[in-house]
């Protein structure tokens, strides 16, 4: 009772954020093709790539659903946490690919755009939609039926495909920006209880390029971890 009370007023305070993606969904396709369509192509790969780079290459901060689902740490992610998030991606990946979007948002009181929402919610609606025909058409019997489900359900498929490409490639951009790929200044890597940040005040929008703030003599030597690009 009390974990859903937290997840719910987790979710209240998300509609309090500020700042907004670097790009929003409809804009992802043209602000980076090549990525939306690898995406689209093999998702499960692209969600592993991106948790990693969420968790600033330190697997060591990995956790099952990056904390948001009730497997969450039960999963023995800190004896083998590669093993684990491949698991994830590939048995779970919607929920990887939600995850990786909560931890960004709540790293950076980062909001999701009415048109987003929208775009997010038809996708569900219609998986859900597609699987009460699938049913009903199981029941019925009938040929018809069978046969508008099936195209009902390749649609869904398509829309789901295509929407979590454009997520992932939404996730990735704002990566660049706090990696400093479009020119700004690169954001040290936050302190491992800072990753989730529901506690922390929200700042003004436009996040600023040192948010979020180290805590003092942080980061240690040893970050950013060997081999993290540095821009």
């Amino acid at each position: 009772m009390a974990g859903s009370q937290v997840k719910l007023e987790k979710m209240k305070l998300r509609q309090d954020y500020r700042n907004l993606w670097h790009s929003d969904l409809m804009g992802t396709v043209t602000a980076d093709t090549p990525y939306c369509c690898i995406s689209c192509l093999c998702g499960p790969c692209v969600s592993y790539m991106l948790r990693r780079r969420a968790l600033y290459n330190d697997m060591s901060r990995y956790t099952c659903c990056a904390g948001y689902m009730p497997c969450s740490g039960r999963c023995g992610e800190s004896k083998c946490p590669q093993l684990c998030l491949a698991t994830e991606v590939f048995l779970c990946f919607g929920n990887s690919v939600a995850s990786t979007r909560f931890l960004l948002q709540d790293e950076f009181n980062i909001q999701t755009t009415q048109c987003d929402n929208c775009i997010i919610g038809f996708m569900f609606c219609l998986s859900q939609v597609a699987c009460i025909f699938s049913i009903v058409a199981c029941i019925v019997g009938s040929d018809e039926l069978s046969e508008a489900s099936q195209i009902l359900s390749c649609c869904a498929d398509m829309v789901y495909c295509t929407v979590c490409a454009c997520m992932q490639t939404q996730h990735k951009l704002e990566m660049d920006k706090r990696d400093g790929v479009f020119g700004s200044q690169p954001m040290g890597v936050p302190p491992a209880q800072q990753m989730s940040r529901f506690d922390q005040p929200v700042p003004p929008a436009g996040y600023p390029q040192s948010y979020p703030p180290p805590a003092q003599g942080y980061p240690p030597a040893s970050y950013p971890p060997p081999g993290y690009p540095q821009h």
